[in-house]
Formats: C-alpha cells, sequence, structure tokens
C-alpha cells in the first residue's frame, strides 16, 4: 500500500481484503468492490429503534442498540423497513484498519434516489459515517427510509465506504447548479406509493411512485417535506486520478438541503470510461419554507481528492446505469 495521501484505489481495497484488513463471514461478491470504494452488505439482523442514536465515547452500538430496540426482524427472508422509522442493521463487512487509514460512507446512488437516510455507526465512535484511523471492530448502519418504505434482506446493499490514507488534499471545489429547462424538468415522490424491493432492478412501475415536473419560466417552486429528483445544469466529469464528493452548500444561500448519496468515482462521466459527461442526478428536500428555485442556481458543490494511484478498474467502464446520465430515477424503475 502507497505512503500517499489520498483515497485508496479499487486495488488497495483489493490488498485489504486479501490481508485480512476488511473481513466478512461471508465471502465477497465480485462487484463489491468499486474504483475507489466498498460496497457494504446488511447482516443478518436489523432492530426496530425508538430514535436515532450515537454511541457514547469508548461504548458500543451493540450497548445502545439495546436501550433504545423496539423489536429485532430477521434478513434472511426479507423485511419491510416503514417509511418515518429508524432501523439498525448489522453490516456484514468488519474492519481492522492500518493506523493511517480511516474511512468515510455515503449512500449508494441508488438508495439515496428513492429518500433513504443511511448513516454508519462504529463502535465508540460519536459521529456518523467517519471510521477513526486504525479502527478494528463491527460496522452497523442506521437506516430510516423518508418517502417510500422499502424492502431489504441479508446481502442488500444501500452505502458504500472510501479508505483514505493520511490527510488527502483538496484540489478543487466546484458549484453544481440545477437545470430547469426542458419539458421534463424533474420528478416529485407520491406520497403513498407502494414498497420498492431495493434488490430488484428495472421492476418497478415509475408512475406509481413519482411524477413528472414541468419548470414554469425556469423555476420551479419546492414545497415543504417533499422529495424531488433534479439534474445538474452542466455535465461532470471525474478524472481517473482523483475522487470527488458532492456536499451540500451553506443553509444560508437556500432551505433545502441536496445529495444524500454523494460519492463519484474516478472516470465517472469521461469519454476514458465511456461516460462523454455525465449529469449529476441531484436529491432534493426542502425544509420548512417553500422554496423558489431558479434554473442554474447553486445547489451543491463537488469536493475533488486526489488517488494514491490509477484505479485498476473506473467507474461504468464495465456498464453502469447512471454513467452518460441525463436526468434518471434509481436503477429500481423502468425507464420513464
Amino acid at each position: 500500500m502507497t505512503d500517499a495521501a489520498g483515497i485508496l484505489p479499487s486495488q488497495a481495497i483489493d490488498a485489504l481484503l486479501a490481508g485480512g484488513g476488511i473481513a466478512a463471514a461471508r465471502p465477497f461478491a465480485s462487484d463489491q468492490v468499486q474504483p475507489a470504494s466498498l460496497d457494504l452488505r446488511l447482516g443478518a439482523r436489523v432492530w426496530r429503534v425508538r430514535a436515532s442514536f450515537l454511541p457514547r465515547a469508548g461504548g458500543t452500538v451493540a450497548a445502545r442498540i439495546a436501550d433504545v430496540a423496539m423489536h429485532a426482524l430477521d434478513l434472511a427472508a426479507g423485511a419491510v423497513l416503514e417509511k418515518g422509522c429508524v432501523y439498525i442493521a448489522e453490516v456484514q463487512e468488519r474492519v481492522s484498519l492500518p493506523p493511517t487509514v480511516r474511512g468515510r460512507a455515503n449512500p449508494k446512488s441508488s438508495t439515496g434516489r428513492v429518500d433513504v437516510f443511511v448513516r454508519l455507526l462504529t463502535d465508540g465512535q460519536p459521529a456518523f459515517d467517519d471510521i477513526a484511523p486504525g479502527y478494528s471492530g463491527p460496522l452497523y448502519l442506521e437506516i430510516a427510509p423518508q418517502t417510500f418504505s422499502i424492502l431489504v434482506r441479508t446481502g442488500t446493499r444501500l452505502n458504500q465506504l472510501r479508505f483514505k490514507s493520511g490527510a488527502p488534499p483538496v484540489l478543487c471545489v466546484k458549484d453544481v447548479g440545477v437545470d430547469l429547462t426542458g419539458v421534463l424538468a424533474g420528478f416529485r415522490a407520491r406520497r403513498h406509493a407502494g414498497i420498492i424491493d431495493m434488490d430488484r432492478e428495472n421492476g418497478h412501475d415509475p408512475h406509481d411512485f413519482w411524477e413528472p415536473l414541468e419548470a414554469r419560466r425556469g423555476e420551479l417552486l419546492l414545497d415543504p417535506g417533499e422529495f424531488y429528483i433534479l439534474a445538474s445544469k452542466d455535465r461532470i466529469e471525474i478524472p481517473v486520478t482523483q475522487a470527488a464528493e458532492m456536499t451540500p452548500i451553506d443553509p444560508a444561500v437556500g432551505e433545502f438541503r441536496v445529495h444524500y448519496a454523494g460519492f463519484f468515482d474516478p472516470g465517472f462521466g469521461t469519454a476514458e470510461a465511456g461516460g462523454e459527461g455525465s449529469r449529476g442526478v441531484l436529491e432534493v428536500r426542502s425544509h420548512e419554507t417553500p422554496f423558489l428555485l431558479e434554473d442554474g442556481q447553486t445547489v451543491a458543490r463537488l469536493v475533488f481528492e486526489p488517488i494514491t494511484e490509477r484505479p485498476d478498474r473506473l467507474y461504468g467502464a464495465g456498464g453502469s446505469h447512471y454513467q452518460r446520465q441525463g436526468l434518471r430515477l434509481s436503477k429500481h424503475f423502468r425507464a420513464w
């Protein structure tokens, strides 16, 4: 493993798997390692809990689950996680990281696009999504479906984990504007839709879950509490030696949240990986007040960091639902 500061590429993640830095009771899937991240799989159990929580400093997640659990569900045959409820799930993978390597988790694109909050928990760490350098122990997920109830099973992949060596420098930050032109400007989630099977691709009728939106005069009024799928104004390209994370903008310039799933892997949108410039799909939720969004308005920022070395695989090179994308729903839905 290189000593350079940066995000670990696929071959370095493979080395962690081979060396026991990442372990699991079940064999790893061949497609689990992405260009700069690892997909995590749900374990055998999930608990319905009274409230979200963080473990106490030095404490364990299991101890806090015992304090707030209402009941447990067996994921072997699948279980429905209901919208508006909070769950804590076991993760099949556990880590034993080198002292110079830390982790950061994020929901997968397909998870964020159906309005499911997913956050990683580790023992002794009173913060979501970050794994401390040198951490050795189990992983858990907090899962909170917001709009749709979801069906999950042992092995379902809801989030992904990046590994960082040292303190990677921020190479650049780019503003991301929203596109509110065209006949179809976006989608708004239907509140009383059915259940989404998170392992079923191209198997749901989008008309049962979404309503199309037309932006009038280049504007779109966001209603409080509603969930929207929109697209970025400009095409996004992630160089093959970098990775990026989309982060929310300062709330002082807009009372809304954008992008739950923020990881962009090396090669996204690049011609070298067959992308030729892809749009970023934006997951948008307005807060307590209505907000008038305008075409081109900055809604998020892309933060670019270096990869320690060029990955031995690139995003979308072997085919991807989201490479070369425009405005697109998650892979669970058939084409609009």
